[in-house]
């Protein structure tokens, strides 16, 4: 799941997708309008973080609503939280070698 959210996030357009249905659900047509492309690569970007699990569609009417998942940026979270763990105990180190530095001179 990981890298499909990686893979899905990659595109600049599909993370400005992202980025935009943060702050609420949008139609495609809102979506190309505000990034400033057209509606069919919209679609494409939209279909791809759909099975990427990052987005879901709901249809009103004529008209596509998509909304932002969490459930996958939650498990990414989790999975960077695994390298937080170790670049904390690398700066820890690195702050302790500075100070014997600063103590030896």
């Amino acid at each position: 799941m990981k890298q499909t959210t990686l893979n899905a996030l990659a595109e600049p357009n599909r993370l400005q997708i992202v980025e935009l249905l943060r702050e609420g659900p949008l139609t495609v047509n809102e979506i190309a309008e505000r990034l400033h492309i057209r509606q069919p690569q919209t679609s494409k970007h939209l279909k791809i973080l759909h099975e990427a699990g990052l987005v879901e569609v709901q249809a009103e009417a004529n008209r596509r609503i998509y909304r932002l998942r969490s459930e996958p940026l939650q498990e990414m979270d989790e999975w960077l939280d695994s390298f937080r763990g170790i670049w904390e105990k690398r700066f820890d180190q690195l702050e302790d070698y500075l100070e014997k530095l600063q103590k030896k001179r």
